[in-house]
């Protein structure tokens, strides 16, 4: 292999992939980037069985070829390098890297040893990358890191015609965000577990694009790509709970609508006096919600917030932070959350417009106190 290539573009694209690189690899040769040039094109890609990204630029190839490079250490050097060119130049044992005055040999990892990558799955639509990663970003606190139920760890993508949904849960919330998509087919109807703290850090990678969305079910693999970069993320197992069932509005007999910055600020204050993340108590009156935390131990802290409030008085308590986790994520200035009971979970929703329903909803569980 021999080429010439623009020594930024070869730096994002080395960085990009390299992110895919596990930290725990299950065998050596996975922590190598595999470098392919052919037809003034290069390809960098990485694989760990349950990730791959993969992406192709221009450059001037000389001579083709394909090629093993140590992966972490190609991408600390190319980072560093000063001119505006770079050519690398590989022979059987070892890649040169030569930029400016700079110079540098690598051995080379057996490429023979590096797994089959996986195809690229049918497209089946495509997302603004802004759109996508925003509700993404949305559901995944609300996924559990406990990996002994995988179900908890995946964010689920709900296909339905134009809209897609994405939800998450750890059986304490349950978070679900709606918004539209692009769909290759309008009579589409499918559901898949991504696994979501990986979902999310796949979308963080990209630009502001448009991109193309594949699914393979027979292989368990779900395609997220652009023009130029394709990342595969294996699925988990489809079984997930009737989320929607549990997050319907209709059965709430009480609504407060609340200005959501203030009431963070005031939840965290008081939370700073419960014990071990203890509950924070919200007391909804016609003239507004008292926020109080602690008790005679610890001492106490209570500050008054403005709410409007439609239906009975009601004082519900909550764990601070799956509380403040869904307030948090939601994309208005203003939420409404339903309350039926004091030991029942309550429901926040983000407030979209008049006559419009809500793309946000927010599942909190209530905690039962003794007062």
């Amino acid at each position: 292999m021999k080429l010439t290539i623009p020594t930024k573009t070869l730096a994002e694209t080395i960085t990009w992939a390299a992110r895919a690189i596990p930290k725990r690899p299950a065998v050596p040769v996975l922590t190598g980037l595999l470098l392919g040039a052919d037809d003034n094109k290069l390809t960098v890609s990485a694989f760990d069985y349950e990730q791959s990204a993969t992406a192709t630029i221009t450059a001037q190839v000389a001579e083709p070829g394909t090629i093993l490079v140590p992966g972490r250490l190609l991408a600390e050097i190319v980072a560093k390098l000063p001119g505006k060119d770079v050519e690398l130049a590989a022979s059987d044992a070892d890649v040169t890297l030569t930029c400016d005055k700079a110079e540098f040999t690598l051995l080379l990892m057996p490429a023979a040893d590096y797994p089959a990558l996986p195809e690229t799955p049918p497209a089946i639509g495509a997302v603004e990358a802004a759109v996508f990663k925003a509700a993404v970003a949305q559901v995944a606190p609300s996924a559990s890191k406990d990996d002994t139920l995988p179900m908890l760890q995946a964010a689920r993508l709900d296909l339905d015609g134009d809209t897609m949904t994405t939800a998450a849960t750890d059986r304490y919330r349950i978070a679900m965000r709606q918004f539209t998509w692009q769909p290759a087919e309008v009579s589409i109807n499918a559901g898949v577990n991504a696994p979501a703290r990986e979902l999310l850090g796949v979308l963080k990678t990209f630009p502001a694009c448009l991109l193309t969305l594949g699914r393979d079910p027979a292989k368990g693999v779900l395609a997220i790509s652009n023009d130029e970069r394709t990342v595969t993320l294996r699925l988990l197992d489809d079984q997930f709970i009737d989320y929607r069932a549990r997050v319907k509005a209709d059965d709430y007999t009480t609504w407060a609508t609340l200005t959501i910055k203030p009431l963070v600020a005031a939840i965290k204050r008081v939370a700073l006096v419960a014990y071990r993340s203890g509950p924070v108590h919200l007391a909804f009156t016609a003239m507004g919600v008292m926020v109080s935390a602690g008790d005679g131990d610890t001492g106490k802290a209570s500050e008054f917030v403005d709410a409007k409030l439609e239906g009975d008085d009601i004082s519900i308590a909550f764990q601070p932070n799956y509380l403040l986790d869904g307030l948090n994520t939601i994309a208005t200035p203003t939420a409404r959350m339903g309350m039926t009971k004091p030991a029942k979970p309550a429901l926040l929703l983000d407030t979209v417009g008049d006559g419009e329903e809500s793309t946000f909803r927010y599942l909190v569980m209530a905690l039962r106190t003794l007062s």
